[in-house]
């Protein structure tokens, strides 16, 4: 690693099967192709399964083909109550893994054929927040889904520099897990836990998992909540915790009341990661100041990731530090993301990759 050394995100070898044939890249565009099909969304809450032109890319670019997207709760918060971030229209998706099909002019860092993870952001790489390693916090990032068009289709335009090459032995499925997990590094970084140190994560979905597993790679002493009892079966999450104080506390899921049990919950110097965010309408905005002036408490904002990060999670996913292929509970046609979406909204699923390719 590079910024962010000795935070406990070592990598260790492991023999993995190789991946299946359709996970090699041994498919590539009919050039005589000159539409593609995607989710278009027009307004909120609107949104299309149509055909789109594919989209050439220009000098500093490439195509990819989009093997699969990840779903998350901040796809159902873009496409149904919108976002700080989105410009419309937009094809969403910041979670994909594909294939290099065409390169752009000038482009020698990547070539076609090449399995990739899209790390989501576009960065200017010269102010402040660039400089200092922290490019997710650059006023100039487009993020991909959001700023400019996403993996909710069968081929994306990207930067180049954004591409992260795929190991042998990383497939597909589990390296659309680099940018939740990306998301989950930054925040354990943010949050400068140790190992033997105590934390608790609200919601046991898959961010919630991630960032539990993250912990007890590190070392540390992790207990997960969840209200829900399916989720609890499965992560091993408590319904509730009383009478405890814990070093860290992560809210992992946009809730109000997982945000007062985290304060209520957090030791003398503990940290607070604010890692989800809480919607507008909420009325829970404001900490006990005096709380954190008597305890020494600090909170900390985790907002996205940084390319480093990528890098980090594919390694820690491909060396099997951290397992993810568990947390895959649907694999579905992109065209029936409508009732994808329902099911991340009703909390029915666990992690959904979406397939463009039909």
């Amino acid at each position: 690693m590079e910024r962010g050394a000795g935070t406990g995100f070592a990598t260790f070898a492991l023999s993995l099967p190789a991946p299946c044939l359709a996970e090699t890249g041994a498919f590539f565009m009919d050039n005589s192709r000159t539409a593609m099909k995607a989710i278009t969304v027009s307004a909120l809450n609107e949104f299309v399964w149509s055909d789109r032109d594919i989209p050439m890319p220009g000098e500093g670019e490439v195509l990819v083909k989009v093997v699969l997207a990840g779903l998350c709760r901040t796809d159902l918060k873009l496409i149904r109550s919108g976002h700080r971030d989105l410009t419309l229209p937009r094809i969403p998706g910041e979670e994909a893994v594909g294939i290099v099909e065409k390169l752009g002019p000038k482009i020698e860092s990547v070539s076609v054929g090449t399995r990739v993870y899209i790390y989501p952001g576009e960065w200017c790489g010269a102010c402040p927040s660039c400089l200092s390693g922290a490019e997710n916090l650059c006023r100039q990032m487009r993020i991909m889904g959001f700023h400019r068009d996403g993996g909710f289709a069968e081929y994306a335009v990207v930067p180049a520099k954004s591409l992260i090459p795929l190991d042998d032995n990383c497939s597909f499925s589990d390296a659309v897990f680099a940018e939740p997990l990306s998301c989950c590094i930054n925040a354990i970084e943010l949050s400068r836990l140790k190992p033997a140190e105590t934390i608790a994560i609200w919601g046991a979905g898959p961010a919630g998992t991630l960032l539990k597993r993250l912990s007890s790679h590190i070392g540390a002493d992790v207990v997960i909540i969840d209200p829900d009892k399916k989720r609890r079966e499965r992560s091993g999450a408590l319904k509730f915790v009383s009478g405890r104080l814990f070093d860290v506390c992560i809210p992992a899921v946009g809730d109000e009341n997982a945000y007062r049990e985290a304060i209520a919950h957090l030791a003398p110097r503990g940290r607070i990661v604010a890692f989800s965010g809480l919607s507008a309408d909420s009325s829970y905005h404001a900490a006990d100041f005096n709380q954190l002036h008597y305890f020494e408490q600090t909170v900390v904002g985790a907002y996205g990731c940084t390319y480093r990060h990528g890098k980090t999670a594919l390694d820690l996913i491909t060396s099997g530090a951290v397992t993810v292929s568990d947390l895959i509970s649907h694999t579905m046609p992109l065209s029936e993301l409508s009732k994808a979406l329902d099911m991340v909204a009703e909390r029915t699923c666990m992690k959904i990759h979406l397939n463009p390719q039909e």
